[in-house]
């Protein structure tokens, strides 16, 4: 018998090496979610005369992407599913066109440091996820011997902090740490990621600065951090230079000449940078607004045009969302103590439409922000023959996207579970009209009771 087929045609279709998305047709094999054929032309139903047909979709004017690949979210389950969940924050993300997100090591409980953690996170994920899962594990001192189990496991590689993590049970790594670490790593072959920040020493203030102002939690956290760890990983890279290192987060556009001189001399860095750097300024942060609090902060206009420069040079590689959520008692909405409350901005289901806004503003193309949203995240993490492109072999997963409407950011809108944004109340340009996963519609717009859409992502 025949496989059922799933057919989706559009005049404006991004596929790969094409600047501008252009007329096509893409045709998915059901039983495998594979894309099985790639027609550089628009099709109505009669060009197809084959009867297993099971669903037809008609893009008509919109832009038909790739599946947006986010490989920086905080899921948080098992354990603080208070925060977020694998049913929520894969909802939000399928809400802005993410087909695969891959999970963070911390903040959940147990975090993922041995296998039987793992497997603890794979069975509270299991049955629940709108979109595909993956998981970096974590490097923390004295769990070296579990990290080749890991990767044995399934882990696309790990996660380690060069200053507190903000949460007990998964602490910061010295660099006497990362040396067995390191070791390890290069015999499989894996990455390591880095909060690259070190609690270098800042000047006391001469008086006791105001906590409810964003300067007092900026001056709190300089570029300086950021300058030193990245140092620090440049030349830990040097010594072990056949194995990726990656710089997760990157705010401090200080940092960018010791990431140009690494690049420069071909060791394998990969660096990521976050809608909020490229989106905010400190400037029109007003005090007292903890939405706004993540780590490393959100720096100057200045600093952001740098990043956006070093982001289009290829030096900063691609964006991802860093969606870092907690209960909103520990925002401090009330206070509006900044230096006390969580550090981390909620973003899953806004990111294509931020990074189109602004980036548009700067000349980018629709393709460029695909590629920093799909194709290199998806190298990334180890799925670079599976996700982010449009083409025969691929997961069928492609977005329906209008470019040019522009919605204003609600509470309402939100679709992760505790709805606080620093986007709220501004326009954006670019709307997610439908999301599918290999094939099968996992988000519509237009349905209000996502539940009536049954999860079908997988654990990768």
């Amino acid at each position: 018998m025949e496989s059922e087929l799933v057919v989706c045609t559009g005049t404006r279709v991004l596929l790969p090496d094409q600047d501008i998305p252009v007329p096509a047709t893409i045709v998915i094999d059901k039983s495998t979610g594979r894309i099985i054929d790639v027609q550089q032309k628009f099709s109505t139903r009669k060009d197809f005369s084959n009867p297993q047909i099971s669903s037809w979709i008609d893009a008509g004017d919109l832009v038909v992407l790739p599946g947006l690949v986010d490989a920086h979210v905080h899921l948080n389950e098992p354990g603080r599913t208070a925060w977020e969940g694998f049913q929520t924050g894969t909802r939000a993300a399928a809400s802005g066109g993410i087909t695969t997100l891959i999970d963070m090591p911390l903040n959940s409980l147990p975090p993922t440091t041995t296998v039987p953690n793992l497997e603890e996170k794979r069975k509270a994920a299991s049955g629940q996820c709108h979109t595909d899962v993956g998981f970096w594990g974590g490097v923390i001192p004295g769990n070296q011997a579990n990290l080749i189990p890991l990767v044995e496991a399934g882990v696309k590689g790990f996660k380690c902090f060069l200053m507190e993590s903000g949460v007990d049970e998964f602490p910061c790594v010295a660099e006497s740490d990362l040396h067995p670490a390191l070791e390890n790593l290069e015999k499989v072959s894996s990455v390591l990621l880095f909060h690259a920040e070190l609690d270098s020493c800042v000047s006391p203030a001469s008086k006791k600065p105001d906590p409810t102002h964003y300067s007092t939690f900026l001056e709190s956290r300089p570029q300086r951090f950021e300058y030193d760890a990245i140092g620090l990983v440049h030349k830990l890279q040097k010594q072990y230079p056949s194995l990726r290192t990656h710089i997760v987060h990157l705010s401090a556009a200080n940092a960018l000449p010791i990431i140009r001189e690494a690049k420069d001399a071909g060791l394998p860095l990969t660096v990521e940078t976050c809608f909020h750097y490229l989106c905010l300024d400190a400037e029109d942060i007003p005090d007292g607004h903890t939405e706004f609090k993540c780590c490393p902060p959100v720096r100057e206009l200045a600093n952001r045009d740098k990043l956006w420069e070093a982001l289009k040079e290829g030096y900063i590689d691609f964006v991802v969302s860093d969606h870092s959520p907690c209960v909103l008692e520990l925002k401090n909405l009330e206070s509006g103590d900044i230096m006390s409350a969580w550090g981390g901005i909620s973003t899953l289901g806004l990111g294509l439409s931020l990074l189109w806004t602004e980036g548009r503003k700067r000349n980018c193309s629709i393709a460029q922000v695909v590629d920093w949203m799909a194709r290199k995240t998806a190298v990334h993490a180890g799925l670079a023959e599976t996700k982010g492109e449009l083409a025969v072999g691929f997961d069928g997963d492609f977005v329906l996207w209008d470019p040019e409407v522009s919605f204003t950011v609600s509470k309402e809108l939100l679709q992760y579970k505790n709805k606080i944004s620093p986007y709220e109340g501004k326009c954006l340009t670019g709307r997610v009209e439908q999301t599918y996963l290999r094939g099968s519609l996992v988000y519509d717009r237009n349905v209000k009771d996502f539940d009536s859409l049954a999860p079908q992502g997988r654990l990768l």
